[in-house]
């Protein structure tokens, strides 16, 4: 059985010969494994661990991104990014916020905003063709996040009054960031020929403790867009996978009625989410990729703490509806025999 006969399989709840498997990890823990495995690349990562999901994304031809005096680096939307340190690793985060201030929808007009034309898709479908056997996945958790993804060019606590208030710069920007991010994953679907398999999108709507929002707020402002997407899934015949950090759970149902197939990434650490509860309620109607837990099982569990809950998830989940993955990168300082230890648990390892 190879990966995407693999993945279809646990989602269509037919027989498998294992569950199926994916990988998150920061750059520190990509160079742990490759520095202990003697890799040399993220790929080889994936190919070592057995992962059945591969992705696939057009080519990005449009207007250079400018470096600065300060090093930060210029994003699509004129935003700029900065490399922060955090102690054990880094990240990159938004340095330069271009829409922070804008009151009045009018003036949006004097912005640049990236356009689908930026992308070219002439090379799509042959590297499909170079994945097959593989379950093949385009786009992500930044299509279409309209909270995180509009935060990092107008700031986080603009953005979250704006949500709570309807903002119309805010709704105006979030039409825009729709219109430009549906029409690149339909040129990419139509450039793929049928080959795409899973339409990833994203929306992070919880924190640790529950929603972000409300769900009356999710419905007017979010939903439909949301569903849009999974519904141009559908209609190149490839699944829809949603990332959404955080708590959930009350959205969990909405998103069911929306037709989504799998939600990603399960953060079972967050209020509402305990694999087997989830399981019980939403088994069959509802399948999961992810669920290992970044913030404390792979981090700071032991070895057997990991295989014990690799084991729970092959026991809920035996006759399909989960994909095997962390609820998130796997951060700096996690280690490496416990990150080991859960694809040796799941059966996917090649050593």
């Amino acid at each position: 059985m190879n990966s995407r006969e693999r993945v279809f399989a646990a989602l269509n709840y037919e027989p498998f010969d294992r569950m199926p498997a994916h990988y998150y990890g920061t750059p520190e823990i990509n160079k742990a494994l490759m520095d202990r495995l003697g890799l040399k690349t993220r790929m080889q990562i994936y190919e070592y661990f057995g992962c059945d999901l591969r992705h696939v994304s057009p080519d990005y031809i449009g207007p250079a991104m400018r470096t600065f005096e300060d090093g930060s680096v210029e994003g699509l939307n004129g935003e700029r990014y900065q490399t922060v340190s955090f102690g054990h690793g880094t990240y990159s985060e938004p340095s330069f916020l271009p829409f922070e201030n804008t009151d009045d929808p009018g003036e949006l007009s004097g912005f640049r905003f990236p356009s689908a034309d930026w992308y070219d898709y002439s090379n799509i479908k042959t590297r499909c063709e170079e994945l097959r056997g593989f379950a093949i996945e385009i786009e992500g958790a930044g299509t279409p996040d309209f909270i995180n993804g509009i935060a990092r060019y107008r700031g986080v606590q603009k953005v979250m009054f704006d949500v709570a208030v309807e903002d119309p710069v805010y709704l105006a920007l979030v039409q825009k960031r729709f219109d430009f991010l549906y029409e690149k994953t339909e040129r990419t679907l139509k450039a793929a020929e049928g080959l795409v398999d899973i339409v990833g999108l994203g929306e992070d709507l919880g924190d640790q403790n529950g929603l972000l929002i409300s769900p009356s707020s999710y419905e007017r402002l979010f939903k439909e867009k949301h569903k849009a997407f999974i519904d141009l899934a559908h209609r190149y015949g490839a699944k829809a996978m949603m990332h959404c950090c955080g708590s959930c759970r009350k959205l969990i149902p909405t998103f069911i009625g929306m037709g989504l197939d799998i939600l990603e990434v399960v953060q079972v650490d967050t209020a509402g989410m305990d694999i087997s509860e989830l399981h019980a309620e939403f088994y069959g109607k509802l399948a999961f990729c992810g669920s290992m837990s970044v913030q404390h099982t792979l981090p700071y569990g032991s070895v057997d703490d990991v295989i014990r809950e690799v084991e729970l998830r092959k026991k809920l989940f035996g006759k399909g509806g989960m994909i095997i993955a962390p609820t998130h990168h796997i951060q700096a300082g996690t280690p490496v025999e416990n990150i080991l230890a859960m694809y040796r648990a799941i059966g996917s390892i090649k050593e």
